[in-house]
């Protein structure tokens, strides 16, 4: 559909946007939602940009779905250790990581399942949310009961509360670190003042930034007589 193509030109516009002012050193990953196909994005950018420093990733209008903890998971793989083998090349571990600086996107049109992504991410300090405040529809349901006249009634069943016991997220959201308001006429005007906020934070957190270089010792004598 058209509206499918306006996406995937904005998301595309916005990685190379992202790729251009970070020199090469951070990636894009969009996230429409934590469905089919917000897992479906999430590996298809986030796994073919496994070569950058950094990542931004965006969740906003996130639709929502399940709980993402697989993406958070992903996001969340500090380096451990170097592998070599004995034509010299080097890999690390773990596999599929982007070890370095990280900034996720959000905004009021993301909830429920938008809404636990940056939570996870904030709680678990993987970097600084950027953008406003989630809309704060973080509830489960289970089961539609099916009315007469063809319609269905959603029951909400399940509700989030912290390990303290506090009800958290439903009906207030998960507040950005940086707050950035989208005004009428820089949109219009093409700009995106988020994502600028969030290619300004990873940029400086690339300065001090130095990725894992591999650097062996002399190889051990392994033989003994």
């Amino acid at each position: 559909s058209e509206r499918s193509l306006r996406n995937r030109d904005w998301i595309e516009g916005n990685r190379l946007k992202v790729l251009e002012a970070t020199n090469g050193r951070a990636g894009y990953v969009y996230v429409p939602n934590t469905a089919g196909a917000g897992y479906e994005y999430f590996t298809r950018y986030y796994f073919s940009q496994l070569d950058m420093d950094g990542v931004i990733v965006d969740e906003r209008f996130n639709g929502g779905g399940h709980l993402a903890d697989f993406i958070v998971d992903m996001l969340d793989r500090p380096f451990v250790n170097f592998w070599t083998n004995r034509s010299e090349s080097f890999d690390v571990a773990p596999t599929a990581s982007i070890f370095g600086p990280k900034v996720m996107l959000i905004n009021e049109n993301a909830g429920s399942g938008g809404d636990w992504l940056p939570y996870a991410f904030q709680k678990r300090e993987l970097g600084p949310l950027v953008g406003k405040r989630t809309w704060g529809g973080l509830v489960g349901y289970s089961g539609t009961p099916p009315l007469i006249d063809g319609g269905g009634i959603t029951i909400p069943n399940w509700a989030i509360f912290s390990e303290d016991g506090s009800w958290i997220i439903e009906n207030y959201g998960v507040a950005p670190d940086v707050e950035v308001q989208q005004m009428p006429k820089d949109v219009i005007a093409g700009r995106d003042p988020q994502l600028e906020k969030a290619i300004q934070i990873i940029n400086r957190d690339l300065q001090n930034y130095t990725p894992p270089t591999p650097n062996p010792d002399p190889r051990p004598k392994r033989a003994t007589r």
